[in-house]
């Protein structure tokens, strides 16, 4: 199975073999600021330097361009987005927080996604919460067995099937 990761720069600076790790397992490494500001309330050019330096950090650790970047805290404005866009990466927006990073039990992670997720959902973890690894087995075979299937972001979008809309879910074309 393999995820979308948005990782922060400083992050992988701290943890580069778990960079590695993540590409090494196919899974799809994106951009979440390089030190996780918020991006609503930088200059262009803020804006420009977050993303390059994370996407920087990023490719030097994998080899592999960075194609998604997903806002700090989901805030943004048009700037941001226009910004991004024209530095040819694809903002990404989730419909379904797991709200993981409030330390949530892991029952209550479970309840919170499989109650809110359908077709096209793009569901936020975080990689240091607390319960989410003990909640994520439950939720992968919750998901399973509803006939989702689990991809990285990149493929709804590259399929040309689907087009990102303002609340972060996926939604098909029309």
């Amino acid at each position: 199975m393999r995820a979308t990761f948005f990782l922060v720069g400083q992050w992988a600076d701290k943890y580069p073999e778990s960079v590695k790790a993540l590409a090494d397992a196919g899974m799809e490494i994106g951009n979440h600021s390089d030190t996780h500001p918020h991006m609503a309330k930088l200059s262009e050019k803020q804006i420009i330097d977050e993303v390059s330096l994370c996407s920087g950090k990023i490719e030097a650790i994998t080899g592999t361009p960075v194609s998604l970047f997903r806002c700090p805290y989901g805030e943004y404005d048009d700037e941001v987005i226009t910004t991004v866009r024209n530095m040819g990466v694809q903002p990404i927006q989730w419909d379904v927080d797991s709200l993981d990073w409030k330390d949530l039990s892991a029952d209550d992670i479970y309840k919170r996604v499989t109650s809110r997720v359908t077709d096209g959902s793009i569901i936020l973890f975080h990689n240091a919460a607390k319960h989410t690894p003990e909640a994520l087995a439950g939720i992968i075979e919750y998901l399973l067995q509803e006939g989702y299937e689990i991809v990285p972001v990149s493929e709804l979008l590259l399929t040309g099937e689907y087009d990102i809309d303002n609340t972060g879910r996926m939604t098909p074309k029309a």
